[in-house]
């Protein structure tokens, strides 16, 4: 039996797709109810209501279990979410590394992010080895997940064999309204602004095969950046907007705009209860240049090839165009 936490979120339910079609039994967490995404082959998925906070639930989950896949986060740079993001990255990672160990699961894997790995030198690319530093820079997701990582770590050095995978910004369909679901939204809505920002993305399809092979292989103990291409946030955008038909953005949103327009969004969220659009932290990020390396996992599976951002972008356009032809049809059908 394999379980998947944050089998209700955008990784978890392209893992637990990938696993069902591959004919391996998955046993997932969620909250309020199993994801609409997977309603197709939700009969053939063992559903269990819990939290990673919710330690009797949790253990219970564990019950049986071999392999644990521990997808769930909170994902989120507004400050009004501080206290989520340390009480379910890091007490909610402590308690699966703890319930895994007291449970003798065989292998776990963890899925964290680039932002838990140091920073590069200025124009060196970012890799396994960069040590992390304490920095007013440092954003509180990124905080979240390198305390995270350190609860993973606390859990080999007391014999539970598990591998991370630190991601970059994840590309994939069904979440188009959240995350990086939404840069495609803002490409269809032919948004104007353009940062020279650079950084990393990879396909989710790419993610999940590396994460399978890798609770599947012996390697433990380790963790990869899973990164396919560098790119500026200029070029992703241009891209997506050709491949949808829309106007690329082009005009440039200098570095001085963007330090109004948070504090913009900052004022209208106090004012409307609604979390910003966009925050300090990820207005900095925007105009970042971040390069990762990931020869460390094409060494590990030498027979892996990341797909070519361009390709995803294409395929990934395609996906959103239909999807909203098909929501059009499907209302006219109602009316």
């Amino acid at each position: 039996m394999i379980l998947v936490t944050g089998g209700t979120g955008f990784l978890g339910s392209h893992l637990i797709r990938s696993l069902v079609n591959a004919g391996k039994p998955v046993r997932a967490l969620y909250r309020r109810q199993p994801s609409p995404l997977l309603q197709d082959i939700s009969g053939k998925i063992e559903w269990v209501q819990g939290d990673i906070l919710d330690v009797c639930a949790l253990e219970d989950a564990m019950e049986g279990v071999s392999q644990v896949y521990h997808c769930a986060a909170v994902v989120s740079f507004a400050p009004g979410d501080a206290a989520d993001l340390m009480k379910i990255n890091v007490e909610g990672t402590a308690n699966v590394v703890n319930l895994a160990l007291d449970a003798g699961v065989q292998k776990l894997l963890y899925v964290s992010s680039v932002a838990a790995i140091g920073r590069a030198k200025e124009g060196a690319h970012i890799d396994e080895e960069c040590e992390w530093e304490d920095s007013r820079h440092n954003s509180r997701y990124s905080i979240s997940k390198y305390q995270g990582e350190l609860e993973i770590w606390r859990g080999i050095a007391e014999g539970l064999d598990a591998v991370m995978v630190n991601p970059s910004i994840i590309l994939g369909g069904g979440f188009w309204e959240d995350g990086s679901g939404a840069l495609f939204n803002n490409a269809w809505k032919e948004f104007p602004y353009y940062t020279e920002g650079i950084n990393g993305f990879v396909d989710v399809r790419d993610v999940v095969s590396v994460m399978i092979q890798l609770m599947d292989g012996p390697v433990s103990g380790e963790r990869f950046i899973l990164s396919a291409d560098n790119w500026s946030y200029r070029q992703l955008f241009t891209t997506m907007a050709q491949a949808m038909g829309k106007k690329p953005p082009h005009r440039e949103a200098k570095p001085w705009m963007a330090e109004i327009v948070w504090r913009v969004e900052k004022l209208k969220g106090m004012i409307t209860g609604k979390k910003p659009l966009i925050t300090k932290e990820t207005a900095h990020t925007a105009q970042m240049k971040v390069y990762y390396n990931n020869h460390k996992i094409l060494t590990a599976l030498p027979d892996f090839r990341f797909r070519p951002l361009a390709q995803s972008i294409r395929e990934l356009s395609a996906e959103f165009v239909q999807g909203r032809q098909d929501a059009v049809t499907s209302a006219a059908v109602q009316q």
